[in-house]
């Protein structure tokens, strides 16, 4: 893989997991958020270690198992962290602080314990997109700021930041896509009792089938190794403020397909956010085109 098509790689990994929201609103509406959750890792961690082992990449030895449990943990508690924000603040709000804040979570937790310092581009692009995720959120006439569900956004803002630096420096050692299943199947053992304790009925109707294995497969299986594909030459704070592009494509799903109206200021965030996002893609891929993959995360 070229290096230069890192940042696409993961903006296309943003685009894919922007699909899901639009997706699941094709499921009985019996279906419980942290159900998904549990099926899409299930069904995400099966296809990668099936197609891991077609490529003779899937190894059980030579893990540093203390990064992958964590990694897995984190990948975990970043679901309930996320559905409940979602439930407890609203849509708008649930999202705004989970997946805007994991930018600056990213970069804190990079300059503290790595000693990586955020460069000025990294700064503009990333105040850029969160001002407009907080545009978004605008879009609706009704707000609801419950501190805990702040809290719990900023949990999984929080949790998908720490998956992304621990998952950067793995695969920098291993194939991501044997890295990318062994998390996830850690991640889909955790989950699973959550599928098995409510209603699992919605699994037999073909909505339940079709939505579960499109979300499975692409909006998780293959949005997460082209994502940990594209760490091997991404800085993590970097990547985390590229999958803002996730809320972005939501948005303008929800405009084609669901009927969704968007106000002005929501308009200008999108274009805010855009425009952080491409402010950071092409810096990252002349920074990937200039630099090797070993000295890149010095």
């Amino acid at each position: 893989m070229k290096s230069s098509l890192a940042p696409v790689m993961i903006l296309v990994a943003a685009i894919l997991w922007g699909t899901a929201g639009t997706a699941k609103t094709y499921l009985p509406e019996n279906v419980d958020s942290l159900s998904i959750g549990a099926m899409r890792l299930i069904i995400g961690s099966l296809i990668l270690i099936v197609i891991a082992l077609l490529m003779g990449q899937f190894k059980l030895k030579g893990w540093p198992w203390r990064m992958v449990f964590a990694a897995g943990i984190a990948m975990a508690l970043f679901q309930p962290f996320f559905f409940n924000a979602v439930t407890l603040t609203g849509v708008a709000v649930g999202t705004v602080a989970s997946i805007g804040s994991a930018p600056v979570f990213s970069g804190l937790i990079e300059w503290l314990f790595f000693k990586l310092q955020p460069d000025r581009v990294w700064w503009i692009s990333t105040i850029l997109a969160i001002i407009g995720c907080a545009l978004l959120m605008f879009n609706t006439g009704s707000i609801t700021v419950d501190p805990l569900g702040i809290l719990s956004g900023l949990g999984a803002g929080m949790t998908f930041a720490s998956y992304t630096i621990l998952n950067s420096r793995m695969v920098r050692h291993h194939p991501p896509i044997a890295t990318t299943a062994v998390v996830f199947t850690i991640s889909a053992l955790l989950l699973t009792p959550f599928l098995l304790l409510n209603d699992p009925s919605w699994l037999m109707t073909s909505g339940g089938i079709s939505v579960s294995l499109y979300i499975g497969l692409f909006a998780t299986g293959l949005a997460y190794f082209l994502f940990a594909s594209g760490l091997k030459h991404v800085k993590s704070s970097s990547a985390v403020t590229l999958s803002l592009a996730e809320p972005l494509t939501a948005s303008l799903l929800g405009v084609l397909f669901v009927g969704e109206v968007l106000a002005l200021w929501s308009w200008a965030g999108l274009i805010m956010l855009l425009a952080g996002l491409v402010l950071l893609a092409m810096q990252s891929r002349g920074r990937s085109k200039a630099v090797s993959p070993q000295n890149s995360f010095r």
